[in-house]
């Protein structure tokens, strides 16, 4: 039950950051799993960390895109109303 607490606020926690904490923290993960001499234990924790911050920067990156799109849209449609207006 600790765990599943511990997993949640982790989660939570997750939400706050910004991507660029995101990307230097999973940076950070995947040198230290790179240059080994940790437990399985600790290789797995790092592991799973590093997925849920690949996570939060894919839910920045989307929503980048996402904005992107929409502001290259909105520019599009006011390009259109002029040129048939």
């Amino acid at each position: 039950m600790t765990s599943n607490t511990a997993a949640g606020s982790t989660a939570a926690a997750d939400e706050t950051l910004g991507y660029e904490q995101a990307r230097d923290e999973l940076i950070e993960v995947v040198r230290r799993l790179e240059a080994g001499g940790t437990s399985l234990e600790e290789s797995l924790a790092l592991w799973e960390r590093g997925e849920e911050l690949a996570k939060v920067c894919r839910r920045w990156l989307e929503g980048a895109r996402a904005r992107l799109d929409a502001a290259l849209a909105e520019e599009e449609a006011e390009g259109e109303a002029e040129s048939s207006g």
